[in-house]
């Protein structure tokens, strides 16, 4: 009988310096070409940061911690034709990502991990700060947390007398083309929080943020109740996939 050959003996398939081949491992050890490659990800990432990093290297990265064994390449791959690039991913929902074969609750909860670091991190950019004066970290905050949802969500920022960002709370989700608002309600949460001020923020899946006749007819509405109790609309923002809407910018507020 033929004496099959062991792993070590078994010649390692071709591929560049910094890619590892797109096979499936077999059972053991890491072999050392996979090793190598994280390796010179890693060093090349602790070099440049991420600029010197594609999407589908830095998204691989971050999918080493899921498998601490596996070629990653070929699911960071899938992923991002998938969902485009990799803020797509990582704010895919749940339910679209596990229909991705090689997901499951490791890969998932990574990816929902350094979601929501960047959106702390943004956000701390500009709580308790003067948002007028760091409207930029603002609308990078807003691009953040919701330029890539498949729904469409309402939020608030509300300001104290010196427009100082006092509470960043999500009020609605909707559908893919509505979210529903109540004005009464907007403006009882600005008074439990004993707000001055109001920056209101929805984003459309779209990627289109032009505004709708509803939306800015749910921005008057808002602004009348509010403006009765003297509180200040201050801007309503939406969120398209790569730019914004401002309604103050535009003569709608």
């Amino acid at each position: 009988m033929r004496r099959r050959p062991s792993f070590d003996e078994a010649p390692l398939p071709l591929f560049t310096p910094d890619e590892a081949p797109e096979t499936p491992l077999p059972a053991g050890r890491l072999p050392s070409y996979i090793r190598d490659h994280r390796a010179r990800l890693r060093a090349r990432f602790m070099a440049g940061g991420a600029d010197a990093m594609p999407d589908y290297e830095l998204l691989e990265m971050v999918l080493f911690r899921a498998n601490a064994r596996a070629d990653m390449k070929p699911l960071a791959r899938e992923l991002l034709n998938e969902f485009n690039d990799f803020n797509g991913v990582l704010t895919a929902p749940e339910a679209r990502l596990r229909a991705v074969r090689g997901v499951g609750d490791a890969v998932i909860c990574e990816l929902k991990l350094i979601e929501a670091a960047a959106q702390r991190l943004a956000r701390s950019k500009v709580l308790n700060r003067p948002v007028l004066s760091s409207w930029e970290a603002l609308l990078d905050y807003c691009h953040t947390a919701m330029s890539h949802r498949d729904s469409e969500q309402f939020r608030i920022l509300f300001l104290d007398r010196k427009n100082t960002l006092i509470a960043d709370e999500l009020q609605a989700r909707g559908t893919v083309d509505h979210v529903p608002v109540y004005p009464r309600e907007v403006v009882k949460r600005a008074l439990e929080l004993n707000a001055s001020a109001l920056i209101l923020i929805h984003n459309h899946p779209s990627g289109d943020p032009s505004p709708s006749q509803a939306d800015i007819d749910m921005t008057q509405q808002i602004a009348d109740v509010a403006g009765l109790l003297g509180l200040v609309i201050h801007d309503h923002i939406i969120v398209g996939k790569s730019r914004e809407y401002s309604f103050r910018s535009d003569g709608l507020l």
